[in-house]
């Protein structure tokens, strides 16, 4: 079969390998139809690695690099492996993108994101810039699925979209959002977006999108931000004190992985107020804690999700999320560098989320 081998930054290329094994007891084989480009992926092939595996093999999938990257997967079950009853052949499914050793403290406390030895597909073991790969889905625990269904009226491009979506949910769940509350997101790439939809449909009543880009910043208005603000025009701390009577956001979003995006989601929050770390930093940032402790500020890591994708593709199901307007292009495997990564780095302002065609 084709598939996209990441073996270094920079270095990813297109191959044929052999199609995967028939699927062991706990697996399914997925016939891919689309596979998201995750801004992980980027991170990885630009500046990588960053979570993928390269000096030993991961402790639970017993995989390095070269491996197959992609996590953002939608397809169709092929073969079900012995055991596996929550699918079956036929079935049009998006994978959690989890590998957890369902062992440690947090495993067996339903927290699968935390575990110690945690890892994921497309880093840690073959993912789904393929024609087909296998995934575990039988953890042991009755608790925590790791495949999803999707309905009929949610398309497989849509799925591909469930993961990056599930981010977006599990952040507005982890700042602990009540209705009414006033929100900032700060970056609207796929995360920011799918952010203030989550936050939309946990009923905030005004959602502030931090954008430089002119592009992004009408999807995010289109997707339901309520105020746009350009920070390289505008002080986006005061506009959010002005929008909010004076006081600030209650909760931020900080869905970039920048120092200054950082400054933003900490000066827009009120005295009180909580700021949610969604984005993934490539280097250390410096925060001013004095402003935290003085004005009793909370900050927030949300990272990943544990089981949240049946709430998403509920969600996508009656419309209160959508995955459409987020897909800017479609591309086939061949042009997974030349117009997947290259074009993202490239024309950043005008891209959201590419999805591809490994068939």
């Amino acid at each position: 079969m084709k598939a996209a081998i990441w073996y270094g930054r920079r270095d990813v290329r297109i191959e044929d390998i052999s199609e995967p094994p028939a699927p062991g007891p706990g697996e399914v084989k997925i016939k891919v139809a689309w596979c998201g480009i995750c801004g992980t992926d980027l991170h990885e092939y630009t500046a990588g690695p960053i979570f993928t595996q390269v000096n030993e093999p991961h402790p639970v999938s017993g995989k390095m690099a070269p491996l197959v990257p992609g996590h953002e997967i939608a397809g169709t079950v092929v073969e079900v492996g012995p055991g596996v009853k929550t699918v079956k052949v036929g079935d049009r499914v998006t994978p959690n993108t989890l590998l957890a050793c369902w062992e440690c403290h947090y495993c067996k406390r339903g927290l699968p994101q935390l575990c110690e030895k945690v890892g994921f597909i497309g880093c840690h073991s073959d993912g789904g810039f393929a024609e087909y790969v296998n995934v575990k889905v039988d953890t042991g625990m009755e608790t925590i699925l790791m495949i999803y269904k999707f309905p009929d009226n949610v398309s497989m491009e849509a799925g591909a979209l469930v993961e990056p979506l599930t981010v977006g949910v599990e952040a507005v769940r982890a700042g602990n959002l009540l209705l009414g509350e006033t929100v900032a997101v700060i970056g609207a790439g796929t995360i920011g977006l799918s952010t203030i939809q989550a936050a939309r449909a946990a009923g905030a009543s005004q959602i502030i999108s931090v954008e430089p880009a002119e592009i992004r910043r009408k999807f995010a208005k289109e997707v339901g931000a309520t105020v746009v603000l350009n920070p390289e025009k505008e002080d986006v701390a005061k506009a959010a004190k002005e929008l909010t009577n004076g006081l600030g956001v209650d909760c931020s979003f900080e869905c970039v992985g920048a120092e200054a995006a950082m400054k933003s989601a900490l000066d827009m929050i009120r005295n009180g107020g909580r700021a949610v770390v969604v984005g993934i930093f490539e280097k250390p940032a410096l925060t001013d804690y004095f402003e935290v402790v003085l004005l009793d500020k909370k900050i927030i890591g949300s990272f990943g999700y544990t089981d949240q994708h049946q709430i998403t593709t509920a969600l996508l199901a009656d419309g209160r999320l959508q995955a459409e307007p987020l897909i800017t292009g479609k591309i086939k495997l061949d042009e997974l560098v030349t117009k997947g990564f290259e074009e993202l780095l490239a024309h950043r302002e005008k891209n959201i989320k590419i999805l591809v065609s490994p068939t």
